[in-house]
């Protein structure tokens, strides 16, 4: 503590050595990044956020565990891993009432890459080990902020050591259907509280994609210090062909499987062509089963180039790939494998964008509904791009990182 204060006392001198030019020395800051590794949507928001306020001449370090640690060193410097901490989940998918067990006691689980029986930690214990992983390297950082996408672990650190800290969520106080068997918002609002700005990367009441996730905030200690910034993805509209359905898989091993095995019956019977993404990095294969191509990796360009040229996605309702349903202003199916997605899933439904549903049953009668009133379905997306382009939330979000310590 004293050696972060101290550097902070000097800092005006220490910031004269650099030489970037796009900020003064003074306003130059020393930026902590940490974020959650449970679903890739928490690093997809860092990546850009980080690489813009690196551009404009701040330090970064970023901190994260699992996947989100091997993207982030693909695109920065400064890079440190920590302890993940993670649901429990076998190859049906997360479970939910196991993963609460879980918490206090370790559990057995098989390896669905190894096909091998392990000993998963509590996530009591994985907490524990993530908080010294990140306190380890706080003194030699000393950073002038931290910046917290959905890692409370690093909001309990910027609490207990007094660091300025701004929050990125978009689930504060979840109120759809019971989807937690206990309340999020009282377990961590101690430390979302502290946060000297709260950042949600979506649209503003009534177009809130994760409105149910985000519950009712007004008349709380954080109403005044939240901002709906709008997404952090270009929203501008980008128009396709109709050519084929596309279903992006997303997730742990074990929920993509759970999704395929949902999926691959209906599409492969489906007179339309359809296209499956795995989403396995790292491997390029391609099958084809009946009118399905089932892909194992699309890069970047050839997803967007599938989502451009759908006629309606499949998806899971992860709030990242709603928004990018939006910017190609596509209908979709919402199959939901946890509480958030299905939160999200069923307010893109009340806006008449998407259907969400469960099992294959579901589905088919879903698609058919889509392929019947697809001009309504449509019309809806439309109106709600043309909302979403209103906002420019990584711009807005930049905007707040370099004003908040004024």
């Amino acid at each position: 503590m004293i050696i972060i204060s101290f550097y902070q006392r000097f800092k005006c001198f220490y910031c004269a050595l650099c030489l970037k030019p796009n900020v003064s020395p003074c306003d130059r800051m020393r930026l902590l990044f940490a974020c959650t590794e449970l679903g890739l949507g928490h690093v997809s928001r860092i990546i850009p956020l980080g690489k813009r306020l690196e551009q404009a001449g701040h330090e970064a370090f970023f901190f994260s565990g699992g996947k989100a640690y091997y993207l982030l060193k693909k695109e920065f410097k400064h890079v440190y891993p920590c302890t993940p901490v993670a649901w429990y989940e076998n190859t049906s998918g997360i479970n939910v009432p196991v993963s609460l067990f879980n918490i206090l006691f370790p559990l057995p689980v098989s390896n669905t890459a190894t096909s091998q029986i392990e000993m998963k930690s509590s996530n009591a214990l994985e907490v524990i080990h993530r908080y010294y992983d990140l306190r380890k390297n706080i003194l030699s950082i000393a950073p002038d902020l931290i910046i917290v996408d959905g890692d409370i672990v690093a909001l309990r650190l910027a609490y207990k050591w007094k660091i300025p800290s701004l929050y990125i969520t978009n689930l504060i106080h979840p109120n759809y259907n019971s989807m937690y068997p206990f309340n999020i918002g009282s377990l961590v609002s101690k430390y979302v509280r502290q946060c000297r700005k709260i950042v949600i990367p979506d649209n503003p009441p009534p177009y809130t994609i994760s409105d149910y996730n985000i519950g009712n905030i007004t008349g709380t200690a954080i109403e005044n210090k939240t901002e709906y910034v709008g997404s952090f993805t270009d929203i501008t509209l980008t128009s396709g062909a109709d050519e084929h359905i596309f279903a992006p898989i997303s997730g742990p091993i074990g929920t993509r499987s759970k999704i395929l095995n949902t999926l691959l019956p209906i599409l492969q019977k489906t007179s339309k062509k359809a296209i499956i993404s795995l989403g396995e990095p790292g491997r390029k294969e391609l099958i084809k089963i009946g009118n399905c191509e089932i892909h194992s990796w699309l890069s970047t360009d050839e997803r967007q180039e599938a989502m451009k040229n759908a006629k309606y996605i499949i998806f899971s309702g992860g709030h990242i790939t709603c928004f990018e349903t939006i910017k190609y202003a596509k209908p979709s199916i919402c199959l939901p494998t946890q509480p958030e997605q299905d939160a999200n899933a069923a307010k893109l439904q009340d806006l008449g964008c998407s259907i969400s549903v469960k099992n294959q049953k579901e589905l088919e009668k879903a698609m058919l509904q889509i392929e019947n009133e697809q001009a309504n379905y449509k019309k809806n997306i439309l109106t709600l791009n043309r909302f979403s382009n209103k906002y420019h939330g990584l711009n807005r979000a930049v905007e707040i990182v370099e004003t908040i310590l004024n």
